[in-house]
């Protein structure tokens, strides 16, 4: 076999590959935040779930600059159910060590923090469901957090 036969099954091969890990991601959207990021402001994702019976890996997708104050996120988040049924949950996201040092990936003034939210998620009923996300910090006005993304996984066990 020559080299080039060889070249072009090793690209098949990855490809194949990459496509058959991303045939779990069920849902993967990112949405930018405008400065500042005022406490009255909602970030809202809307997804379909067809399978009840899966288990799901929910992840959020943070990018900030380095210039945010803190070194921690507060958001509370509230999801309506497509029974109309509503809750309300408070997270803390840390994005930075006890020694200031950014975690996350990226150079320059951009952290990415790719931080799992719920493990062995199963959804009760089918539907539309909306996870609304806002800023739950001690300032109205919130400067550095500059996108929000949701990804949501199935997984093959709890």
């Amino acid at each position: 076999m020559s080299k080039k036969h060889l070249t072009i099954l090793l690209y098949l091969f990855i490809v194949v590959i990459v496509a058959s890990c991303q045939s779990n991601l069920i849902f993967n959207e990112k949405k930018t935040i405008s400065q500042p990021w005022n406490n009255s402001e909602t970030v809202n994702f809307k997804l379909e779930i067809t399978d009840t019976l899966a288990y799901y890996k929910m992840n959020l997708i943070l990018r900030n600059t380095t210039d945010y104050k803190y070194s921690n996120l507060f958001l509370f988040v509230n999801t309506r159910f497509p029974d109309g049924h509503e809750s309300r949950d408070t997270l803390e996201f840390v994005l930075a060590d006890i020694n200031g040092k950014w975690l996350g990936k990226g150079s320059g003034k951009i952290k990415e923090n790719n931080i799992s939210v719920r493990q062995g998620l199963v959804f009760p009923r089918t539907g539309i469901y909306n996870f609304e996300f806002e800023q739950a910090m001690r300032t109205t006005s919130l400067y550095g957090i500059i996108d929000i993304g949701l990804k949501l996984i199935k997984t093959p066990e709890n």
